[in-house]
C-alpha cells in the first residue's frame, strides 16, 4: 500500500509538470503569433499605397457652336415624273437611264405623222389666207371690193392662224422634253409601247442643290431664323458634312406633335446626295460658346455629384486627387466642365476605380480613350471598314 500511495504520488507530479510545460509552450506561440501580427499591422500602415497605373488626358479650352439636332429627308429644288400630256406610240428614245440633260433637251418622241400632215394642211390654210386677205387689201380703197369682203378675208386669216397654232401645238405635245437640267432616273417605256396621257416614262431631279425638311419641337422657335448655317450628315458618306442654310420656318406649329417644320436648302455640287435620302441636321444656334472639355470617361458619378482624379506631381511622385466638377453639355465622347477644372489639367480617363484621394499613380497612355467630338459608331448602319 505504501508503494502504491508513493507511485501514485510520482505520477501527479509529472502530470502536473507536463500540464505546465504544455501551458508555457502554447502560451509562448500564441504570444509569439499575437506580436507577429501586430509588427505586421503596424509595418502594413507605415507602408504607402501601392502605385496603379492609369491612362490620363488634358483638358482642354475649345470652342463648342451650340446646335440643334433633327431628323430630315432630302428632297430636290426641282423634280418631276416626266410624262406623256397626250396619248400616242413611242417613236424614238433620246436619252439613258441616269443621263444628265438640259433644260429643253428632246427625251422622247411619239409618232407624230398624222399631226405633221394636219400641220401642213394647216400651214397651207393660213398662206392661202393671208394672199387672200393682202389682195382684198390692196382692192379695197380703189372700191373693187367691199369692206364687208375685206372684214371677212381678214377674218378667214385669223381663223386659220388659229388652227395653225393648235396643230402647232399637238406636233409639240408629241415630243417630251426635259423642263429643267437635271439627272434622268430609271427609264421605264421602251420604243413601240402605247403610252396614255399621264403615264410616267421616268423621273428627273435637279441635284445641284437639295432641299432638306425637318421637325424642331416649338421650345426651339425663338432660336430659329432664316440663313442660319446647317449641315448634314449621312449614313452613305461617314465623316462628311454637307452645308447649307435655312430658307423657311412653317408659319404654324403642328397641333398633334407641337413640332414646328423646317427646311433648309444644301449645296450638292457633286451629285452625292440624292432625294429621298434619310439625314442627320444640325442647325447652328446662337454664338459659339468656349469650353474645358474632357473624355466622357473620366467623369466618375457618386451619389453626391461629378468628380475627376487630377493627377498632380512631377517625374516619379505622381498622385491622384479627386475633386469634384459641375458638368455641362456632351458632345460625341467628350463633356463640357463648367467648374472644377481649369484648362490644361492632367486628368485620369481610364483607372479611376483603383483610386482614391492621395493614391500614387503612373501614367500609360498607351491605349486611350474615345475623346472624339463626332463617333461614328462601329455599328452605325453603312459604315466604311
Amino acid at each position: 500500500t505504501r508503494c502504491l500511495s508513493d507511485w501514485s504520488s510520482d505520477v501527479c507530479s509529472s502530470d502536473l509538470l507536463m500540464l505546465v510545460a504544455c501551458t508555457v509552450i502554447f502560451g509562448g506561440v500564441l504570444g509569439f503569433q499575437a506580436f507577429v501580427g501586430q509588427m505586421m499591422r503596424k509595418a502594413m500602415a507605415s507602408a504607402p499605397p501601392p502605385v496603379q497605373t492609369v491612362s490620363t488626358a488634358r483638358a482642354e479650352m475649345l470652342d463648342w457652336q451650340p446646335t440643334l439636332h433633327a431628323v430630315g429627308t432630302l428632297r430636290a429644288v426641282s423634280g418631276t415624273d416626266l410624262s406623256a400630256e397626250v396619248p400616242g406610240i413611242v417613236d424614238e428614245i433620246h436619252f439613258e437611264s441616269g443621263d444628265d440633260v438640259r433644260s429643253g433637251q428632246l427625251l422622247v418622241s411619239l409618232r407624230s405623222g398624222i399631226d405633221v400632215a394636219r400641220l401642213r394642211e394647216a400651214q397651207a390654210a393660213v398662206d392661202l389666207a393671208r394672199l387672200d386677205f393682202q389682195r382684198n387689201r390692196e382692192l379695197a380703197p380703189k372700191g373693187l371690193v367691199s369692206q364687208a369682203t375685206l372684214d371677212a378675208a381678214e377674218t378667214q386669216l385669223r381663223s386659220t392662224e388659229a388652227q395653225l397654232k393648235q396643230q402647232q401645238e399637238g406636233v409639240r405635245r408629241t415630243s417630251i422634253r426635259a423642263p429643267f437640267g437635271g439627272r434622268i432616273g430609271l427609264r421605264v417605256v421602251d420604243v413601240g409601247q402605247y403610252l396614255n396621257a399621264g403615264t410616267r416614262i421616268a423621273t428627273l431631279q435637279a441635284l445641284d442643290q437639295l432641299l432638306v425638311d425637318f421637325f424642331l419641337p416649338q421650345r426651339d422657335l425663338g432660336l430659329l431664323s432664316p440663313r442660319q448655317k446647317v449641315t448634314v450628315a449621312v449614313d452613305a458618306w461617314p465623316g462628311e458634312l454637307f452645308r447649307g442654310e435655312v430658307i423657311a420656318i412653317d408659319s404654324r406649329v403642328d397641333a398633334q406633335t407641337r413640332n414646328v417644320a423646317v427646311r433648309a436648302r444644301i449645296d450638292n455640287p457633286a451629285h452625292r446626295l440624292l432625294p429621298g435620302m434619310y439625314v442627320s441636321v444640325n442647325v447652328a444656334a446662337g454664338a459659339s460658346l468656349r469650353h474645358v472639355t474632357l473624355p466622357q470617361t473620366a467623369i466618375v458619378y457618386n451619389s453626391f455629384g461629378a468628380s475627376v482624379y487630377l493627377v498632380e506631381g512631377s517625374g516619379d511622385r505622381l498622385l491622384a486627387r479627386q475633386v469634384c466638377v459641375q458638368v455641362g453639355p456632351t458632345r460625341g465622347d467628350q463633356v463640357a466642365i463648367l467648374a472644377g477644372v481649369a484648362a490644361g489639367a492632367t486628368v485620369v480617363s481610364a483607372g479611376q476605380i483603383k483610386l482614391q484621394d492621395g493614391t500614387p499613380v503612373r501614367i500609360n497612355n498607351t491605349v486611350q480613350p474615345p475623346n472624339n467630338p463626332a463617333p461614328n459608331p462601329p455599328d452605325e448602319p453603312g459604315r466604311r471598314k
